[in-house]
């Protein structure tokens, strides 16, 4: 017999169906449906094993870039400290430099205070531009062995410190009567020393600094002392004359306006007079001056404001 016969019966128990398939056709569809079954047998597990795989895969990439991820934030803090590390060299330096004025405005030592150590040199800065990818080793280290350097001049300066505040205690008198503060506000306008004459064209001598601002900005003295001169002299148009004994004495000049008498006694920081534009002078400024035993110095070295 060649051919299958298949009858399709019907629900309602007529009109029954039959259709014929060759017996070749079948035995080949039913080779194909075993085949199928068998490839199928090879093919999930693989699938199973390649979906397993990418699922790693992908877990894998998820890690490396949260890793890589965290390794740009870690540099990027690295990058950060090393920034504050710079700034704080710098603090602990400007500490010492401004030990180092206050020591000069009290007439004390001033040797063997390098802050780094006697003959030393502050360390040159952490280079905080490396790209995110370079290593950071070399900068760690050097973090570290600039954070041993930094410690190590912050307990000097702390000590430094410690021995400044014993002898300015000894010399309490002598800074009460040392010019230490600017005498007002303004902008410096001409300094300390040899420079060309407004008014002659020719190089001279500047015995004080020049300090432009408004006519009637306020003056103040910057240290106690007694009112020896108030009235006009010559280039200085109005002028105070301040003694702060110990051979210091400040000069006040080009003023609009004295608020203090001769004779007056007067402490840091009291207001003595209005600037102006009187005497010798080409704009409203306060012409100021600092004599010690009547040898003009440099102001600008007893300012500590």
């Amino acid at each position: 017999m060649d051919k299958v016969h298949f009858i399709i019966f019907s629900p309602s128990g007529s009109g029954n169906k039959q259709f014929k398939i060759p017996k070749k056709l079948l035995n080949s569809l039913i080779f194909l449906f075993i085949i199928g079954l068998i490839s199928l047998g090879y093919v999930i597990p693989d699938y199973i094993i390649l979906k397993s795989n990418y699922l790693k895969d992908c877990s894998i990439r998820a890690k490396v870039e949260s890793q890589e991820n965290e390794l740009i934030t870690q540099r990027k803090q690295i990058s950060i400290f090393a920034k504050e590390i710079n700034e704080l060299k710098q603090r602990v330096v400007y500490l010492n430099n401004f030990e180092k004025k206050v020591r000069n405005v009290a007439n004390l030592d001033t040797t063997n205070n390098d802050v780094f150590g006697v003959g030393g040199t502050i360390p040159e800065d952490l280079d905080t531009n490396l790209s995110f990818k370079e290593q950071h080793s070399d900068l760690i280290r050097e973090m570290h062995s600039q954070t041993d350097q930094i410690k190590t001049a912050a307990i000097f300066q702390e000590r430094r410190f410690e021995m400044l505040l014993e002898d300015i205690e000894e010399k309490k008198d002598l800074l009460e009567s040392t010019p230490s503060i600017n005498p007002t506000k303004g902008w410096i306008s001409s300094s300390f020393g040899r420079r060309v004459s407004p008014f002659t064209g020719r190089r001279e001598f500047h015995k004080g600094i020049d300090i432009a601002n408004h006519i009637g900005t306020k003056i103040i003295s910057p240290a106690s002392g007694l009112v020896t001169f108030v009235g006009k002299r010559g280039g200085y148009g109005k002028m105070i004359t301040i003694d702060h004994g110990h051979g210091m004495l400040t000069h006040f000049g080009h003023l609009k306006k004295a608020l203090v008498g001769e004779g007056d006694i007067v402490k840091r920081g009291d207001v003595i007079a209005l600037m102006g534009n009187t005497g010798r002078s080409t704009g409203p400024h306060l012409h100021y001056e600092v004599r010690l035993n009547g040898v003009p110095v440099n102001p600008e070295k007893y300012i500590l404001n």
